[in-house]
């Protein structure tokens, strides 16, 4: 079932697109009461969502025609004009509902799913595959203008380069600019460019002909050529080693790739949205990053808001988890005020990452449905398992000084020798963790696998050794 909505202002379109979405309706937007009434003759729709100042004129004024055309269609009116003019307005066109702006973006997809009733269990017919919505969640001036840039980008192919924190949700971006842009239909690919081996990332990339190596047994399509006429998601790029760079930059240039073992190269059309945590400034300056692929990525940069930019979006995004948490099976958990407004003046420097694992181990494990904060506070305590940052500085402290009065290293030798000291255990772990894999380690301790790999030659570190 199909859902009109009139608003001029595309940032918040999207919002409630996605919102609706995700409620299983079919949205249909304009920006005019022209495109309205053409929309409105050719097919017919469920409910009418509206601005009131339209470029054309006012919403209100005209609904009337609409009434006498669909009686029993629904109308939710939005505005910003909130003057109790304009809701006696609303109120008198028989809208089922007014909501002035700001909104809550979830009480208005709700007021949607009431107002069709019943007939919403008909949404999708056959096809039980949920449409999904923008999987992004907060009101904040930080993110609303995050929504800004994504609604730029949707209706061209310009490269995109999303920056920011880990756990700040750029996977969730690219996908919003893939789900909402007009490659919807067509393949989304995410790649982590930094976990790809530097001899096997060109094969990833673009593919393999039989053959073409040890242990190439069958042709390999490569993730270019997956997302062919979709859009392709290339995560961490500032951990990808300089020579896939120079690849990468060449198949970015050309539109053209060649199989690695192959002869013909392969025209691709992709959207390319590419993410990383680094500072690339100062990789470009020290020459471990191409300035060049980094002026064809950094086309539209994106950049995400930390956590604790936008601390007025953590009550939304726990109540958005415990749902999640729920729809997946774990028990239904609800927050009171004082508790979420207790999580919102916490550190979270994992950012929405770490507080989604939070949330759902909070909704496993807390027996009771309403939380409150002094509950949440006890839990909190009891399920903390890192000690405070002043803590593990105080621990290291005490450790650098025993090794000092234990083996104090010859004159002119302490840096080198501590170092060696405190990160052979350092690695010996981080590989144990990882079951000797060299690529995960690396990026459990968020240095490049070259430098891993030379740090453990000059330990004496043997990886294959290693067992978890």
């Amino acid at each position: 079932m199909s859902v009109l909505l009139v608003e001029d202002d595309r940032s918040i379109a999207v919002v409630i697109t996605a919102a609706l979405e995700a409620e299983g309706f079919a949205v249909t937007h304009c920006d005019s009461i022209a495109e309205r009434d053409r929309l409105l003759a050719g097919q017919s729709f469920v409910a009418l969502v509206t601005d009131v100042m339209l470029t054309d004129g006012d919403g209100i004024e005209t609904l009337g025609a609409v009434r006498a055309a669909a009686p029993d269609m629904p109308i939710i009116i939005l505005s910003a004009q909130n003057t109790l003019d304009t809701a006696v307005r609303a109120s008198d066109t028989g809208a089922f509902e007014y909501f002035p702006k700001p909104f809550d973006i979830d009480e208005l997809a709700r007021t949607v799913r009431q107002a069709v009733g019943n007939a919403s269990a008909q949404i999708g017919g056959d096809d039980d595959t949920p449409v999904a919505g923008l999987p992004l969640v907060g009101r904040s001036a930080a993110m609303q203008a995050v929504y800004r840039m994504i609604t730029r980008v949707l209706r061209n192919d310009l490269t995109v380069l999303v920056l920011g924190e880990s756990g700040t949700g750029k996977e969730l971006v690219a996908e919003a600019i893939h789900q909402l842009g007009h490659r919807k239909a067509e393949p989304f690919i995410a790649v982590n460019t930094a976990a790809i081996p530097a001899d096997l990332i060109e094969s990833e990339l673009f593919g393999h002909e039989k053959g073409a190596f040890t242990g190439a047994v069958a042709r390999h399509i490569g993730k270019f050529e997956q997302a062919d006429k979709g859009t392709l998601f290339l995560d961490e790029i500032g951990d990808m080693p300089l020579d896939a760079q120079t690849r990468l930059l060449r198949a970015l240039q050309s539109g053209r790739i060649r199989r690695v073992g192959g002869r013909e190269e392969i025209s691709v059309d992709v959207r390319i949205i590419a993410a990383t945590n680094r500072d690339l400034a100062p990789m470009i300056a020290a020459g471990t990053f191409r300035e060049d692929l980094f002026y064809r990525l950094n086309v539209v940069p994106i950049t995400l808001p930390a956590l604790r930019e936008r601390a007025d979006d953590i009550p939304a995004l726990a109540r958005h988890f415990l749902q999640l948490a729920a729809s997946e099976g774990l028990p239904r958990r609800r927050l009171d005020d004082a508790a979420a407004q207790f999580l919102a003046r916490q550190p979270w420097r994992g950012n929405v990452r770490e507080l989604r694992n939070f949330i759902f181990r909070l909704a496993l494990l807390v027996r009771d449905e309403l939380i409150d904060a002094e509950a949440l506070e006890a839990f909190l305590g009891e399920t903390e398992s890192l000690p405070s940052p002043e803590g593990r500085a105080g621990d290291m402290g005490a450790a650098v000084a025993a090794w000092w009065q234990a083996a104090r290293p010859a004159s002119g030798q302490v840096y080198d020798a501590a170092l060696a000291n405190f990160e052979r255990p350092l690695f010996l772990q981080a590989l144990r963790e990882t079951a000797g894999n060299q690529v995960q380690a690396a990026r459990l301790l968020g240095i490049n696998r070259n430098t891993l790999r030379k740090r453990l030659t000059e330990l004496a570190i043997d990886p294959g050794e290693i067992q978890r």
